[in-house]
């Protein structure tokens, strides 16, 4: 570590409007906890930080989308993420949330610093409004026709079609998706970092004084820095987030760009009172684990909002990875094409380290790379199963069966066997040098040699055919193989920490930290292990064919909702659309219906009367949440019986690409008996 007493970790903030997949994992997480792993086993001492990112435009409009408030749909997911997280083994110290009350403070206090200091610059900008709203309209709030490939949905940052980077003022016809009505120009007020006056002292900082950053990071920064910095926005006109702690500025929330990375700081003022420590002392080191689309964030703006403010530590590096694929296509939430932390872990129950040591020996350090299941199925079988685990199986099992599970003394070495514990000692630099440069992929195939030099070993040693005829010779090898087994144990713990307590129980062995890695006697003569159990277990060819067939079906749900979009149903009269009586009224009493999976029964006020309906929607809908709740209800449908019930009339629904239904409602409440025309 050098001349540093401590190191602060901090991790990339998820977005709170989904669940973990593997991207998220390979890209940042993982890394990020083999790293505290490896430091707490050095006994130095070390923080991870993490937790939820939770304000912005694309969590209003999921709120909005979903007809709940905002804190809703965080609260939701942050309890799914950090809860995944927890299962996983990811050892946070803290995992927090950026609408934790002293995350609004600390924000706070961190913008009123820099605006007192005179470091921001005020500016007047013409945005689109919503009349009939009255509010000023996020980018993504504002669809339009897009000006390059004529795609009509495009938002007013991007156009989903071509994926042509946009500002709203570029629309062609641009519509407020709160009201539909077309939006005006209006002045509104915000402020500025200007990241421009930095570029000298970013030039010296990153391109001249961290040359030793990964190649992916620093030229990244590099072409931005060449590519000239314009100052940016810390402020925007929403309701949802930190709100611009100033005078003149109602309505007015800090960007989430600036308010996210605050939270690792507030996340370490929340987890202990000698914060200021982690953050201020020099003899702190800050490491970021990112993802590569947050390059940008923290190695440039962060890092000057750090600068402007004059009391903060600068990260001292950023090993940021690519991007993890899936199958050969690129990791898309939208699309559901990604495998999710939490079903992983319903699925696969106590093979969290398989999938940890996956990703990790197939990690994007340098450049993208890709997850498949067939390789998942093939790195289990073929490394953990065959090697880790029939290794560290034979030498306990033999040891059992020729010693009672004691272990045996050591006599005198062969040249072979000599080669082997100086291999075993040797083993523990290479495995520290990759880990202290952030090369984990390295570091655990370095790691996982002590197991191949314990197979080598034993394969080519064959106890079993030697011990009628030279016990003492079983004797020595079968110590030389605990010793490597018990090396194992620390080698592996910062990648397997699950397996390696497993192991540890097997050896009835307690947990040593990293400066007794290569020691070739950990184990002492006589010491009494425990009769093994499989450490890992083959996985058959129809538990990857379902997860195929999972994400074949999601591809081929995906495929038929383009087909849709792409091509109507055919015409009809205005006259038959007129035959649909349409109204919205509110739900009144909401039940299960016995013995289905699907069905709930509802008793809904449709201003005309007040009538049950039954809806196929129980997969999504708790019967509590609908109670309440503005729905669109065909009214003028024929009755039908479902299960026993008379249901009159059917409830609206739209069905996204994965199958999944959400209920249709106005944005605003309306009267009982409203048409919806």
């Amino acid at each position: 570590m050098g001349e540093f007493k401590r190191t602060l970790i901090t991790t990339a903030l998820p977005y709170a409007n989904g669940p973990i997949h593997i991207g998220h994992l390979a890209g940042v997480y993982v890394p990020a906890d083999i790293y505290a792993r490896y430091l707490r086993l050095k006994n130095e001492e070390v923080l991870l930080i993490g937790g939820s990112d939770e304000h912005g435009v694309p969590i209003t409009l999921k709120a909005k989308n979903e007809g709940i408030t905002p804190q809703d749909v965080v609260d939701k997911f942050h309890t799914i993420i950090k809860k995944s997280f927890q299962d996983f083994g990811i050892s946070f110290d803290i995992y927090s949330r950026t609408s934790a009350k002293i995350h609004h403070q600390t924000a706070s206090e961190f913008f009123n610093k820099m605006y007192n200091q005179g470091q921001f610059i005020e500016k007047t900008s013409e945005q689109y409004y919503d009349e009939e709203n009255q509010q000023f309209l996020a980018d993504r709030y504002i669809i339009g026709t897009c000006p390059k490939c004529g795609f009509e949905k495009a938002y007013g940052d991007q156009c989903e079609s071509c994926g042509t980077s946009l500002s709203p003022t570029e629309l062609i016809s641009p519509t407020s998706m709160i009201s539909g009505n077309k939006p005006v120009l209006k002045e509104t007020k915000h402020w500025y970092l200007p990241l421009d006056q930095y570029e000298p002292w970013l030039r010296e900082w990153i391109l001249e004084g961290h040359k030793e950053w990964k190649p992916n990071v620093y030229g990244q920064c590099k072409s931005w820095i060449d590519s000239g910095l314009l100052p940016r926005a810390v402020t925007r006109d929403l309701d949802w987030g930190v709100p611009v702690p100033v005078e003149d500025a109602a309505g007015k929330v800090l960007y989430v760009w600036f308010d996210a990375p605050i939270g690792y700081i507030s996340a370490t003022r929340e987890l202990t009172p000698d914060w200021e420590k982690y953050w201020k002392d020099p003899d702190t080191r800050l490491i970021h684990f990112i993802g590569k689309d947050n390059i940008v964030f923290h190695c440039i703006i962060f890092p000057c909002m750090l600068k402007a403010e004059g009391t903060f530590n600068l990260p001292d590096n950023v090993p940021a990875n690519e991007f993890l694929n899936l199958e050969n296509d690129k990791i898309s939430t939208s699309r559901n094409w990604a495998v999710w932390l939490h079903e992983y872990l319903e699925e696969f129950p106590g093979k969290e380290d398989v999938l940890k040591y996956v990703l990790t020996a197939n990690a994007p350090e340098t450049k993208d790379n890709d997850f498949t299941w067939k390789d998942f199925q093939a790195r289990n079988n073929n490394e953990l199963v065959a090697i880790l685990g029939n290794f560290v199986n034979r030498a306990l099992v033999l040891t059992n069966k020729y010693f009672s599970g004691r272990v045996p003394e050591r006599g005198r070495l062969s040249e072979y066997d000599q080669e082997t514990l100086n291999a075993l000692a040797s083993l523990k630099g290479e495995i520290e040098k990759s880990l202290d440069s952030f090369r984990f992929r390295e570091a655990l195939k370095n790691a996982m040699d002590l197991a191949r030099l314990g197979n080598k070993y034993l394969a080519d040693e064959e106890p079993w055919k030697k011990w009628k005829t030279d016990p003492e010779r079983v004797q020595t090898i079968l110590n030389v193989c605990l010793q490597i087994t018990a090396n194992l144990t620390i080698g592996l713990e910062p990648f397997l920490p699950f397996s390696m307590e497993k192991l540890r129980g097997f050896l009835n062995f307690e947990k040593h930290d990293w400066s007794m890695l290569g020691n070739t006697d950990l184990l002492s003569a006589n010491h009494q292990v425990n009769t093994p159990e499989l450490l890992f277990e083959k996985i058959e060819d129809s538990v990857v064919e379902a997860q195929i067939q999972k994400l074949l079906d999601t591809k081929k749900a995906n495929e038929l909702a383009q087909s849709r979009v792409n091509s109507a149903k055919e015409s009809i009269e205005f006259d038959d659309f007129g035959k649909m009586d349409i109204r919205v009224g509110t739900v009144l009493e909401a039940e299960k219906v016995d013995k289905t999976k699907k069905l709930l029964k509802l008793k809904i006020d449709t201003g005309i009367d007040k009538r049950t309906v039954v809806s196929g929607i129980a997969e999504y809908y708790k019967p509590e949440d609908l109670i309440g709740r503005q729905v669109s209800i065909l009214v003028n449908l024929e009755p039908k019986k479902l299960r026993g019930i008379d249901s009159q009339g059917m409830i609206l629904c739209a069905e996204n690409a994965d199958g999944t239904l959400s209920v249709v409602s106005p944005d605003q409440k309306v009267n009982n008996g409203s048409e919806v025309k």
